[in-house]
């Protein structure tokens, strides 16, 4: 059987590289991370049966504790990767805890000398070797099961350091073997794109236009893949397991860098701060900038929209978000379509992952006159590469809501205004602004002065607090204030809510300000 901690102990060796170098070299086609780690382990199985084998019949003895060794004799340690070793003296044992028995010293085939028990009977490397068809640990399948994410990662890291292996779209292949894709094929690959909006179009696609080598499709597709990725003007945007190809000169601006209005300056706070129903509620708001944890796949998610992602037109990629949205093994951005929930026109939008957003909205939450605190839901779409975004509209009406304007200081002011309401919102995240560049203004204001950040909290729920007769504030309406000014995760404006003693608790996330303290 193979020892129990054989796959745990996996490390990727020179001979491991060589077998993936000569199975992609008969194979001519370029594997995943995961497609070779199956070879590996059924390689690694039969090499183990193979030792297993030759050992049986090869001249040493397989050591066992309970047999007695002449000065001599060759002797085999399964327990330690079936090394040879040479009985070079022995000794009486001296343990008055157990019976009588010898020291053996060895020396093994490194070079050193280790000692071993014999004539010791009651011992677990007493059980004579055998080969179990039934060992779950010689099942590719069972191991790949228990071990994969262990190989695979190891793996994975072994070929990026390799400088024998190119990897495109998460799959592997020999440097060597790469077709050579010259400047002029590259040139006509960008003229083509061009013609088509820039993209996205498939390797298969670009390479009708082309007049390189047929022998073997997959191998010249990967060596275009290959001569495209190094070429600073073209860009991968495929979902995983897809390779598509966009020009970056005519890709988005908003996608290539992150909107201003989006970035955030990060700021020390103290998580432990929070309590149970801010981390709730902090969960609940969906900010990409929030710790993320782990959950589970979903196919709807709903969310109440924040100023700048409004402002951007983008959508936060949180957790739960992340999941109905398409992916890579490394493309940075991912076009995919989405699809107008309420007409099926379909539009397209990208994954950024890198700054943890989605782009593409502007048009359509102008088309549906939505809003900061307006709430827009997301499904996962019926065909790869799509998803369904909506937002529950109606007729117009006008309704008294938050209204952020700027006074002729250039300071904001909040403000109850009837406005014009087009689709449902959360009333504690509303916010209408009905003079966009004023409020960017503002902001870059604000962020010149380098308001102190408690200064502009402070500011902020004073200003809301206005607009209740109580003077209360909730914890999300402050949030989606304050990212009317700056971007900012709830975290840090939760802690400051639960350690300064001048936001004074009044129950169910409210707060009001205690005046006498400034």
């Amino acid at each position: 059987m193979m020892r129990e901690n054989y796959w745990d102990d996996f490390t990727v060796s020179s001979d491991d590289i060589e077998i993936i170098y000569n199975h992609l070299l008969e194979t001519e086609t370029p594997l995943t991370t995961a497609e070779l780690a199956k070879v590996l382990v059924q390689e690694r199985i039969e090499e183990e049966l193979r030792k297993l084998e030759q050992q049986r019949s090869g001249s040493a003895a397989i050591y066992m504790p309970k047999e007695h060794y002449e000065v001599g004799q060759s002797l085999l340690f399964p327990a330690l990767g079936w090394q040879k070793g040479e009985v070079m003296g022995k000794r009486p044992a001296n343990n008055p805890l157990l019976p009588s028995f010898e020291v053996i010293r060895v020396r093994m085939e490194d070079g050193r000398e280790r000692e071993f028990a014999a004539g010791l009977e009651d011992h677990a490397l007493n059980q004579p070797i055998r080969f179990d068809e039934g060992d779950p640990l010689l099942q590719p399948e069972n191991v790949l099961v228990t071990y994969g994410t262990l190989i695979i990662s190891r793996l994975e890291e072994a070929l990026s350091k390799s400088e024998e292996f190119v990897r495109i779209a998460g799959r592997w292949f020999p440097r060597a073997l790469l077709v050579d894709v010259g400047i002029g094929n590259l040139n006509i690959a960008e003229a083509v794109l061009d013609m088509n909006g820039g993209g996205p179009l498939s390797t298969a696609e670009i390479l009708t236009h082309l007049e390189l080598p047929a022998d073997n499709d997959k191998l010249v597709e990967f060596s275009l893949d290959y001569a495209l990725q190094e070429d600073e003007r073209f860009d991968e945007v495929g979902p995983a397991g897809k390779v598509m190809w966009f020009l970056r000169r005519l890709e988005p601006e908003a996608v290539l860098e992150k909107p201003e209005v989006l970035r955030y300056r990060p700021l020390e706070y103290n998580e432990n701060a929070l309590t149970e129903d801010m981390r709730k509620l902090e969960a609940e708001l969906a900010d990409e900038l929030s710790p993320q944890t782990s959950t589970e796949p979903v196919d709807e998610v709903s969310l109440a929209l924040i100023y700048p992602h409004w402002a951007a037109g983008t959508l936060p990629l949180s957790a739960a978000m992340a999941s109905l949205f398409p992916t890579a093994y490394e493309a940075p951005r991912v076009r995919f379509t989405f699809i107008d929930g309420i007409t099926g026109n379909e539009f397209p939008g990208w994954v950024v992952r890198p700054g943890k957003y989605v782009y593409g909205l502007s048009e359509w939450y102008s088309r549906y006159g939505l809003q900061p605190g307006s709430i827009v839901t997301v499904k996962r779409g019926e065909k790869p590469g799509t998803v369904i975004v909506s937002a529950k509209t109606h007729r117009p009406t006008r309704d008294w809501v938050r209204t952020v304007m700027v006074g002729s200081d250039g300071k904001p002011v909040f403000a109850m205004l009837r406005q014009s309401i087009t689709a449902e919102f959360d009333e504690h995240m509303i916010v209408a602004v009905p003079d966009v560049q004023a409020v960017n203004e503002a902001r870059k204001q604000i962020a010149s002065q380098r308001m102190p950040f408690e200064e502009l909290v402070v500011s902020t729920l004073r200003e809301l607090a206005k607009l209740n007769p109580q003077g209360h504030v909730h914890a999300a309406e402050l949030y989606s204030g304050i990212n009317v000014l700056r971007r900012c995760p709830p975290g840090p404006i939760f802690a400051l809510l639960a350690t300064r003693p001048w936001f004074v608790s009044v129950g169910d996330l409210y707060y009001r300000l205690d005046e006498s303290a400034f």
